[in-house]
Parts: C-alpha cells; structure tokens; sequence
C-alpha cells in the first residue's frame, strides 16, 4: 500500500523538482558570470533550501544534530558515510556557512541541469574512479583550495551509496589526500540516517515519511592526529551513529 500511494505524490515531488533544477540553472550562470562567487553560492544555496522543501511532500523531514561541535573560521573536511543524492542536498543548505566542496564522480559534470553547473563552476571536484592517476591532483588542488580559503570539503569515504543503510568499506586514499595538503583543517565525522529509505524502491517511486537525521561527531584537528588514528576514529564514530532499523 505504502507503494502504490507513492505512485501519484512522486509524480508530482518529481515535476517540482525538475522544475527547480530548470528553473535554478540560468539562475546561476547569471549569478557566477554577473555577480561573482558569492551570488553563485547564494544561487546554490536556496535552490537547495527550495529541493528540501520538495521533498516536504513525501512526507521527509530533517533533523541535523550537534552543528555547534564544528570550529569556525578553519578550514573543514565533512567525511559521512553516504546513503542517496539526498545527503548531498541537506548538506549544502545545513553546511551552507562551511562553503561545502564535493569530491563526485566525473559523470555528474554533465547532462543535470543546475547540479552540473554548480560542480564544475562552483569549486567542487570531478574524479574519474577508473583513473587513480587523475584523482590525485584534483583532490590535491581542492585540499590548497580549503587551506587558503578556510572553506570545507565533503568527502564519502564509501565510494557508492549504501542501498541498505548498512556502511561499506572505507577507502583512505581521498581523505590521506586532504589532510596532507589542508594541514589545519579539522575532519568532522558525520553519520547519516534513513535517506537509503527515500529510494528503497528504486528512484521510482520514493519512499513516504522518512525522517533523515545527520549527526556531527567530534572534530578532528589533522596536525595533533597521525593519519591512521584520523581514519580510525572517523570511521568508528560515523559507524557508531549509524541505526540501521
């Protein structure tokens, strides 16, 4: 039953949300290439404000707990574990004061509207998994981006979204990356709850009244932690906070 009343409200979340990323991409070009980077965030902001309102109509509600934990003025590595694209969306509107840079995969660069837009021009990185080689420097130059500019990268040590809720492995590669060149950055674990229940059937149709919850963790100053205590610190919090019920 749950499903079938999914049926029509997805339709309708959909052509709301379509219609925002539409509506939304000239917005930003004429913010970035008019105004500048400021207006180019604000632009992304909302929009993403405006997505999470969308989702008020499958019945999504939010809850983003301990955002007092993180240290202002620094520059800040977000590692979670990852769950849909709807982790994405909630953390740009809740981060938006950290200037949250996404380390994606190469095949969001192009063909979504608004969401490409915004990864290639809004100071994110595209990695092309296949090729180790190319990551290397695209994240390198992101870590010298939020050590100059004490902005804020987000990083899903998962690699894919948990289908289940249940974590998988974490690679270090990305995370050694940003550490190494953001030398005064704190890493902020942060676990996610419930948004694998918003594609439980797939991308059609969503999931109805999923409450999506996102726990800070403790910061982790990168120059009083070796590396491997970082990892394993980080990984044992987001895996803590994780219900899988």
């Amino acid at each position: 039953m749950h499903k079938l009343i999914s049926y029509p409200i997805s339709v309708i979340y959909y052509l709301c949300f379509g219609l925002m990323l539409v509506v939304f991409h000239p917005i930003q070009w004429v913010c970035l290439n008019v105004f500048g980077y400021q207006a180019h965030k604000a632009s992304v902001d909302y929009m993403n404000f405006i997505l999470l309102r969308c989702t008020n109509l499958l019945g999504t509600t939010y809850t983003f707990e301990n955002r007092e934990l993180i240290p202002e003025n620094v520059p800040l590595i977000f590692v979670s574990n990852h769950q849909s694209l709807y982790d994405i969306v909630a953390m740009i509107w809740y981060l938006r004061r950290y200037h949250c840079k996404f380390v994606s995969k190469k095949e969001l660069g192009k063909g979504i509207p608004s969401v490409s837009y915004n990864l290639r021009h809004g100071g994110s990185v595209l990695i092309d998994r296949k090729d180790p080689k190319q990551a290397i420097p695209a994240i390198k130059g992101l870590s010298e981006y939020i050590e100059k500019h004490r902005r804020s990268a987000v990083i899903f040590p998962e690699g894919t979204r948990s289908k289940t809720g249940v974590p998988k492995e974490f690679a270090q590669s990305g995370l050694k990356i940003l550490c190494k060149y953001a030398p005064t950055a704190y890493v902020v674990p942060i676990s996610i709850n419930n948004s694998w229940k918003m594609v439980s059937f797939g991308f059609f149709p969503l999931g109805l009244g999923n409450h999506l919850t996102f726990t800070v963790h403790k910061p982790l100053c990168v120059k009083e932690l070796s590396f491997d205590e970082i990892m394993k610190i980080a990984e044992k919090e987001i895996v803590s906070g994780i219900k899988l019920k």
